[in-house]
Order: C-alpha cells, then structure tokens, then sequence
C-alpha cells in the first residue's frame, strides 16, 4: 500500500488531499471530519482509497468522503464523485456490492408506554415476519414470470400485489424506481438469487429496529414528517440482497477482463471501470437500476412484515396504528444529476458509496410535502445508541454534490469487532438499557456491537456544521432485529 496521504485542514470540519499529493491524481480530495473523528482515520487505508478515486477519467471538482468514512471496496464507503457523462467513467466499486442498499423509517401513533408491555412479543413477530441472517430465505417469494416486473418496477409492483399502500410511494426517493432499468442486463445467477429473497433482511449491518423519538430539533419540520416526541417509529436498513451482489460481481469481472484487454492499469484494480458512454457502462447502469428497483422491492414488501406485525401484537387494523412510511432514502447508488461546475449546469454521474443524497428544501426531488423544509436524510448509529432524522440544506449542492453521511460508520471491522466482542457481554449490555435483541446468529450481534462503531452524535455534529444537513429529530432503540 503506498504512503497515506497527508491532509490539510481547510477549516473546522473540513480536510483537504491536494493534488499533488499522491501521483494521478485529477482532482484534490475532500474529507468531512472533525479532530475527534480524524484521529480514528489518519494512518487509515480509506483516505488512500480516497487519493486513488481522485485519478480516475472524468471526475468533477473533487473526491469526497463523508464523516462515516471507512475501508471499503475501491471507494471508502463514505465516499462521493461526480463524473462528466462524456469523458467519465461509471465504477461499481463506487457505487457497491449491495445495490440501493438504503433505510426506511416508519412512524407509528403508540407512544413508547404503549409498546413497553408487548415489545418482546413484538420484536418476535417481527424476527418471524421478517427473515433474516446469511441466505435468509422465505418472505414473498417470487414466480420466475414475475422477476422482470419486480426488476422493472421496484416498490410499485410490491405495492400492485398486496404489499403496501399507494401512498407509500410518494415518500421514497425516486418514488421507489428507476427508470433507466433492464432486466435484460440482469444475469440468470443474479435472478436465481433474488427469487427468494424478496422481503428478506440478510445479515451484516442489516437490521429491523423499534425506535422511540427522543428529542426534536426542528419542530416544525419534525410535525410534516408526522414525528412527535415520545412515539414510536420503526428504522429498517437492508438493499438488494444476493442479486445486487451478483450484479455488482458480474460487471466487475466484465470489466476488469476489458482493461486487461486493452492494457489499462489503474491504481487500484477495485477501481475497476468503464467509460460512462461504452456498452459496459451503459448495461452496468441500466442493470444496476435493476437491482436498485429490486432493493425497493425489498424495503416495500419488508415494510408489509412490519404491519402485519404490528396487527396481530396490537390486535388492530395497521391503519389504525399509522405506520405511515416517513421516507425510503438510497445509499449505494449512481444517478444521472445536474450540477453546477464553473458556472455551467452539467448532467453528471453522481456515485455515492455509504452516501446519501441530501437536497435542500424547494428540489423538485423533494416529495412535495417535504419541499418546503429539504429531503429527510436517515442517519442510524448503532443498535446500543442513537439514531437521526435530518434534512438536507442549500449548501450541500457546492460542498458535497448535495450528499450526507449514511450511518454512524465502521471503526472496527467485523473481524475485528468479534474479536474484540462476546455475544453475552453485548447482550447483556443492550438489556440492561432496555433494548431487546432478536439475532439470526450471534456474530450477527458481535459484529455489530456498539463499539464497533463510530459515535454517531460526532458524525452527525460534523455533517452539520459542516453544512450537509440540519438535524430534526433523534430516535433511540427500544428493540432490535439484526441478521
């Protein structure tokens, strides 16, 4: 690995790589931190990954890696770049293995008194209604006819049979769909692995969590979204499970074959990738729209779990508990967006890797309810700590492409955090704050345990005042579904 790049800070919450400080590189690299966070990252490879995407054809302005940076696959995770659509490049590895992975908040009208009596009960109706762990299996399995709808669809095929309700659709980014999708670029072993895995959690850092509001920040932004303090909502974080994997193997491959092809090195070879213009590019995007609609597909028919959960523990009608969804947001993702660079706007290719999209209030983007106060941005931590309800604000179109952090962000890897960690320790630890833990497995808990994690009260703190987001709302953990 070649030396990590020194940083330079450019003010309280914001450190630049400059250009000239790892060879290649076309554009500087922009980190979002603090003092606090930067003593966790300096010396770390992920600001080498960093260095390494700024050298890549193509890319607009800067490299950029949100306060939640950590190793990932060729980008950090953490980690935003925009390229030009004529002379850039599309990189999976930017965008990562699990597709449209992304979090849905669903609020509820129980307060938390409400829920205390029946939330083992409850955390167990979910674990059954929701599979999870490695390979989960069960859910909504599909027909082989249907799998091109789901593909080409995404959430509103799942709210068409059964699996939601209209409205829902409204509240997600992109309305739960992307339109540039083909199935027709989605291999058959992508396919096998997605027809039984609809409505399924998986395992890793995917998880299912009963939350109670805390504290709110922005009142009146808080009651649009239907957030009152002391309520109940429910955060789930999954994506498109094994057929995004596979999409995302699949193209690597195909594109690491082509560069070899044409004697290209890159800096790194995870940074496999293809000119957005070329046949490569155009199938990976229109097949990564696919999984991306599959992962919608995914949170929709999870979201149908959850209700019928709630029913049968409450013993009333879903809608009479609410359970409205507050919003769906992506964060592994490539979009097509207009940007201003130099005073022209461009169509850009916006990668975001463990990035969100955070734009500001007035964005058509915006559902219309939302529009006045910016999209919510869903920032969860750790299932022993916090999690946050944000918007995104005007400055974050200049500093960051208008993208956010998406979660509290790894310190340990999970190798590492079961070493470090033993399941009856942070068990132990959950239940004497109150928090019941449902596991398929019990690396699923040690791998996730809150020390593994950065402090997500510092992340949040440096995306806002680094001018990304505005806090609204912050939700604690009552009970927790982990794969």
């Amino acid at each position: 690995m070649p030396t990590v790049p020194q940083l330079v800070r450019r003010d309280e919450f914001t450190y630049e790589i400059p250009r000239d400080e790892a060879s290649g590189m076309r554009v500087p690299g922009v980190l979002f931190s603090d003092a606090a966070l930067l003593a966790g990252v300096e010396g770390d490879p992920s600001l080498q990954q960093l260095a390494n995407v700024a050298t890549l054809p193509g890319i607009q302005r800067h490299a950029l890696a949100m306060p939640d940076i950590h190793f990932g696959y060729g980008f950090p995770v953490g980690g935003v770049a925009a390229f030009d659509l004529t002379e850039g490049v599309v990189s999976p590895g930017g965008i990562g293995y699990d597709i449209n992975c992304g979090v849905r908040l669903i609020r509820t009208n129980l307060t938390a008194d409400e829920v205390r009596p029946r939330l083992s009960a409850l955390i167990d109706r979910l674990y059954r209604e929701v599979p999870s762990g490695v390979g989960s299996q069960g859910g909504h399995p599909l027909p082989r006819s249907e799998i091109d709808e789901v593909l080409s669809r995404g959430a509103a095929w799942a709210v068409e049979h059964g699996l939601g309700r209209r409205e829902d659709l409204a509240v997600q980014e992109e309305e739960g769909r992307l339109a540039a999708a083909d199935p027709r670029e989605v291999s058959e072993s992508a396919r096998k692995r997605g027809l039984r895995q609809l409505g399924t959690l998986g395992s890793g850092n995917h998880f299912l969590e009963v939350q109670r509001v805390d504290e709110l920040f922005y009142p009146e932004c808080a009651h649009v979204l239907g957030l009152e303090r002391d309520r109940v909502v429910v955060m789930l974080h999954t994506g498109s499970r094994g057929l995004g994997h596979q999409v995302a193997t699949d193209f690597i491959q195909r594109m690491d074959r082509r560069l070899l092809e044409a004697h290209v090195t890159l800096v790194d070879r995870q940074l496999s990738c293809a000119p957005v213009t070329s046949e490569d590019g155009q199938q990976y995007l229109a097949a990564m729209a696919a999984g991306a609609n599959f992962a919608w597909a995914n949170r929709q028919a999870i979201t149908h779990g959850v209700r019928r959960a709630f029913a049968a523990v409450f013993e009333r009608p879903d809608a009479e508990l609410d359970l409205s969804v507050v919003y769906d947001i992506a964060h592994n993702m490539a979009k097509v967006e207009e940007h201003t660079i130099d005073g022209t706007r461009s169509k850009l290719l916006v990668h975001r890797k463990g990035a969100t999209r955070a734009f500001p209030a007035g964005r058509e983007e915006v559902p219309l309810p939302y529009r006045p106060y910016g999209q919510p941005v869903l920032i969860p931590g750790d299932m022993g700590t916090a999690s946050y309800v944000l918007v995104g604000l005007p400055s974050a179109i200049d500093r960051s492409f208008g993208s956010s952090c998406h979660g509290a962000g790894r310190r340990l890897s999970r190798h590492a955090a079961v070493r470090a960690f033993r399941y009856e320790e942070v068990t132990r630890s959950l239940s004497a704050h109150g928090i019941v833990v449902r596991s398929a497995s019990r690396e699923g808990v040690t791998e996730e345990a809150p020390g593994a994690y950065k402090d997500v009260e510092e992340v949040v703190r440096v995306a806002e005042g680094a001018g990304l987001t505005r806090r609204v709302a912050r939700l604690v953990p009552l009970g927790v579904v982990k794969g």
